[in-house]
């Protein structure tokens, strides 16, 4: 006899999402994105900051129409908000002056439900999300994770098909998100999530391992599926088990897998000064090379080991790494991370010797920094504003990637005094600078 598969729940087809900006091309967030969710699947996006996996989740709950392409809900297509999907936010999203009772019935309450259905139903939920004796309280009195109890309990009460988390454990300490990620995944092996599937954000690697059955890795600039991961691991799992340890491996490869060559690439060669980059600092710059240089590394690290030996999440320790890559102070492919001779050489120098160092590898590999230069150096007094800048990064990028990049060149270039920056005229200038 055959085996009857059940159409998915959700289908993503060819969803693409762009912005116009006057005078330029448009900005595209996401391009081609293509997935699909079935019912009794947890499925994971896992990408670096800014690759649309947020944009993505607003456009599978319906808030937000794509510019292309379709997303079928049950088989049919999408127009506005969608029927039996729910949200569970970063932030916790709570009505201060309502308590934890009132908070949860509020969407139960938009529904028309009737009261004494609402506070059953509400009460159950609480319940399940292990707050039970607190639906009196209010948020000020409750702590983080309690507080994201509450959420959760609140898109749980209307018993969605479908459960969209965006990064919902990010905004708590380790131990509190360990205990609500271990608890949410108790309900769910268990069956007691009124729940048919999950699609959730997230930047933790790990947590994408430890919760997901699939994953699916986004590339950036502009956002795309570029991999997709089975985890075929039972619950509860062991993040000691080495098939576990080998998918966060895994995922740290395919994460800082470099561009094939003929790919569309997120920034046009005409126009350099408009990569984006991370407002990383300095001194997180030298921390790392020293870290790597020093034993056990001995200048080649594994990035899985060392965002574990630092506390790091991949999400903090990619954008430090491709930094280094940038200033090819270090090479970072296929999850490892190895120093060059340029990086050595700055392990190796006082603080002036580093100083000259990173202004020269700012001309030799930051476009944006040595146009800054180059104007303060031609105009009569030496003064540039900002927003010039700003807004011929704006014209390639999105304001925010277009504030990120320029704060990241703003604190190198000070750093190196290749330029200083004067924060209240939101000027640039050569006062200071040698």
């Amino acid at each position: 006899m055959d085996t009857i598969i059940a159409p998915p729940l959700l289908e993503v087809k060819a969803c693409r999402q762009s912005y116009h900006k006057d005078a330029s091309a448009d900005l595209i967030v996401l391009d081609d994105v293509n997935l699909s969710l079935h019912g009794g699947e947890i499925v994971g996006l896992l990408g670096k900051s800014g690759s649309g996996k947020s944009t993505l989740l607003r456009i599978v709950s319906g808030l937000l129409a794509p510019t292309a392409g379709e997303v079928l809900w049950h088989g049919a297509k999408l127009r506005g908000p969608a029927a039996g999907v729910a949200m569970v936010f970063q932030s916790f999203a709570l009505f201060p002056w309502l308590t934890v009772q009132e908070n949860v019935e509020i969407g139960l309450e938009a529904q028309g439900i009737a009261r004494a259905e609402r506070e059953r139903r509400a009460e159950e939920a609480i319940a399940l999300i292990g707050l039970g004796g607190y639906e009196s309280a209010y948020p000020k009195e409750l702590s983080g994770g309690m507080r994201q109890r509450v959420g959760l309990a609140r898109a749980l009460v209307v018993h969605p098909d479908l459960l969209l988390m965006d990064e919902p454990f990010s905004a708590l300490d380790v131990l509190t998100a360990e205990t609500l990620r271990t608890d949410l995944i108790d309900l769910w092996s268990e069956g007691k999530l009124p729940v048919k599937a999950i699609l959730m954000v997230t930047h933790n690697i790990e947590e994408a391992v430890l919760m997901c059955d699939r994953i699916l890795v986004f590339s950036s600039n502009p956002g795309r599926v570029a991999s997709e991961l089975r985890v075929d691991l039972p619950h509860p799992r062991n993040r000691l088990d080495p098939v576990f340890t080998q998918k966060v491996d895994d995922i740290y490869g395919l994460m800082t897998r470099r561009t094939t060559p003929g790919r569309a690439q997120a920034v046009p060669a005409a126009v350099p000064i408009a990569t984006p980059l991370h407002p990383v600092s300095t001194n997180l710059l030298a921390g790392l090379i020293e870290t790597l240089v020093a034993a056990p590394y001995d200048g080649r690290a594994a990035l899985p080991a060392l965002a574990a030996a630092l506390q790091l999440e991949a999400d903090e320790l990619l954008p430090i790494a491709e930094t280094l890559q940038t200033l090819r102070l270090a090479d970072v492919a296929e999850g490892d991370i190895l120093l060059t001779e340029d990086g050595r050489r700055f392990a190796a120098t006082d603080t002036e010797a580093r100083k000259q160092q990173f202004a020269t590898a700012l001309r030799a590999h930051v476009p944006l920094a040595v146009m800054i230069r180059q104007v303060l150096d031609e105009r009569w007094n030496h003064r540039a504003p900002a927003l010039r800048f700003r807004d011929e990064l704006e014209d390639h990028m999105s304001p925010d990637y277009a504030e990120e990049t320029l704060r990241a060149v703003i604190s190198w270039g000070r750093y190196a005094e290749l330029f200083s920056y004067d924060e209240e005229a939101d000027q640039f200038t050569l006062e200071d600078a040698e």
